[in-house]
């Protein structure tokens, strides 16, 4: 019945694992959102540094989310998450950036036929 309650404490817990455990979802979203606009602005890292990044977050998660230690679990989470959460701004930005393209086609075909059309 203690287990269940919100205050209950973990076996292994520390003040700083509790700590990250409180904040591990805010400090993923910056993590990522940081990440996403170095990649945006460098040419050094690709989305395929980002991609192989996330690979290697959740297999380092996998292997230690049953850590004896809480900071060592909580901060693989992070990490993992935050990968995870920047491979989905690279796919978005990807997937923009089609856009934006498909969309400056279209408008200089547009425009060559109401050229072409005009008979003026």
């Amino acid at each position: 019945m203690l287990s269940e309650s919100p205050h209950a404490v973990d076996r292994g817990s520390s003040r700083a694992g509790l700590w990250l455990h409180e904040r591990r979802t805010r400090l993923a979203l910056w993590i990522a959102a940081a990440e996403s606009l170095v990649v945006l602005f460098s040419h050094e890292l690709t989305k395929w540094t980002v991609i192989a990044l996330a690979v290697v977050s959740v297999l380092a998660w996998l292997g230690g989310r049953e850590s004896r230690s809480q900071i060592v679990r909580q901060i693989l989470w992070i990490f993992a998450a935050s990968q995870l959460l920047a491979v989905i701004g690279v796919i978005l930005a990807w997937i923009v950036k089609w856009a934006v393209i498909m969309a400056v086609v279209i408008f200089a075909v547009l425009g060559l036929v109401y050229l072409f059309v005009d008979r003026r």
